[in-house]
């Protein structure tokens, strides 16, 4: 769509406001509304707004910048409005001298895209986002407990949430979204949602706008629904396992090689090789929370271990079985509090950095890595995923590849932010501490 007929169509769905809207480093969503009679303005890309106010974009001496709206972005929310419908545009950010901004996450994914398309190719991702739905309280607040005691693909009546999970896919799906699945995880009050395969800019506007949607959805059924990765003990975790592929200008899966070893091509092979290279240093924006590696422990599914296979889930990535068209990697290890433009740019990043450097992923591990003795590990030279978000910053700290992925602006604010969660999280004394040690002390 262009300026016109994103005019033209909200006028004849009646749109009164328009959200333009981006995500600050930490993958959060924000948004300036304006009504109708600055539609044109904002499509020009007009509308300015405070930066000093963003988390990690700008200081106040410096703090005004644009919002650079994507036409093709346009999604009329299907709720109505006593004043009206309301639409969303995904924004660009700029800076007041109409250059792009270098803390921008969209900004960044598209950079790292335009390293792919010099080489012919578009990385095409499919995302699988899972989420739990918690009760609330008579104040509105989350209660802590879940709405069900359903497991993987329960149905009514142990499945409560099959309703909200229902009302979710329409919204989804009146927006313009292809939902291909939706069903009950493994853990009680856990949900998943897949949505199709699109390129990476597209994938990752369409993850931020669905994890709107399941909190407004959630929230209008009186439940809460949350993409923390671990928020409940002795029970899986929330992962956002990522398709990858690379597709070339007449449309050909560049992964797919049908005299290959398993037949993936040498680009794919690198791709991979890449993506493993990188794994422990990435790790920190694709599961960047201190709770994203309560999710990364053993026993609990978690892919932990850094391998690939084309028959289990147990390494880091899986190749599924399908090929031709359908070839692809599947990334295990992002979970759905990621910001979703830092991951993809960070994972296509480094699977192009595989594909230059002539990396190869060597043989595919297909037993199931959760069995085997460290000893064995070792072996097969199968490394791990670090321990916790100190450990992954300082990989990452470290790492060039993702470093010049992100830019140094982005860089540096994630650090500093993540830095300092570390050091609360740490100063903090937690419940399980006084319960352990209190009396026995």
């Amino acid at each position: 769509m262009d300026k016109k007929q994103v005019l033209e169509l909200c006028k004849k769905e009646g749109v009164r406001f328009l959200r333009l809207a981006f995500t600050d480093i930490d993958g959060i969503i924000k948004n300036v509304e304006v009504p109708a009679s600055q539609f044109d303005k904002a499509l020009d890309g007009q509308i300015m707004f405070d930066g000093s106010s963003i988390e990690g974009f700008t200081r106040i001496e410096e703090s005004d910048m644009l919002l650079k709206p994507d036409p093709s972005t346009l999604a009329i929310y299907p709720w109505p409005t006593p004043y009206g419908r309301v639409a969303r545009l995904v924004c660009d950010v700029y800076n007041t001298d109409e250059t792009p901004f270098a803390g921008c996450p969209r900004l960044a994914l598209k950079r790292v895209v335009e390293r792919a398309a010099k080489r012919g190719w578009t990385m095409m991702a499919g995302p699988e986002a899972e989420f739990f739905l918690f009760r609330r309280d008579e104040n509105g607040k989350p209660n802590h407990e879940v709405h069900d005691v359903g497991g993987y693909f329960d149905l009514t009546p142990v499945d409560l949430g099959e309703e909200a999970r229902r009302d979710v896919v329409e919204v989804l799906e009146r927006m313009g979204f292809e939902v291909e699945a939706a069903h009950h995880e493994v853990a009680p009050g856990q949900h998943e949602i897949d949505f199709k395969y699109a390129d990476a800019v597209s994938t990752a506007d369409n993850i931020v706008t669905f994890r709107f949607v399941v909190k407004k959805v959630a929230m209008d059924h009186g439940l809460h629904a949350t993409f923390m990765p671990k928020p409940l003990y002795g029970v899986n975790g929330s992962g956002m396992h990522t398709h990858q592929s690379l597709f070339d200008r007449k449309g050909n899966n560049v992964f797919y090689e049908p005299k290959g070893p398993y037949q993936l091509s040498k680009i794919a092979r690198g791709y991979i090789g890449g993506i493993l290279d990188h794994a422990r240093a990435f790790v920190a924006v694709t599961n960047p929370l201190v709770n994203s590696f309560k999710r990364l422990v053993p026993g609990h599914e978690a892919p932990i271990n850094v391998a690939w296979s084309e028959k289990n889930r147990s390494p880091l990535v899986r190749v599924p079985a399908r090929r031709g068209t359908g070839t692809r990697c599947e990334v295990r290890v992002p979970d759905p509090s990621c910001n979703p433009y830092l991951a993809l740019a960070l994972m296509l990043a480094c699977g192009l950095d595989g594909i230059e450097r002539g990396l190869d992923c060597g043989e595919p591990v297909n037993r199931n890595i959760f069995e085997m003795s460290e000893r064995e590990k070792r072996r097969l030279k199968i490394k791990e995923l670090p321990a916790n978000l100190n450990e992954a910053l300082d990989n990452l700290e470290r790492d060039s590849v993702v470093r010049t992925a992100l830019g140094e602006h982005i860089m540096s604010n994630f650090l500093r932010n993540k830095r300092e969660e570390w050091h609360r999280y740490i100063c903090t004394v937690h419940e399980w501490e006084r319960e352990q040690y209190l009396e026995e002390y």
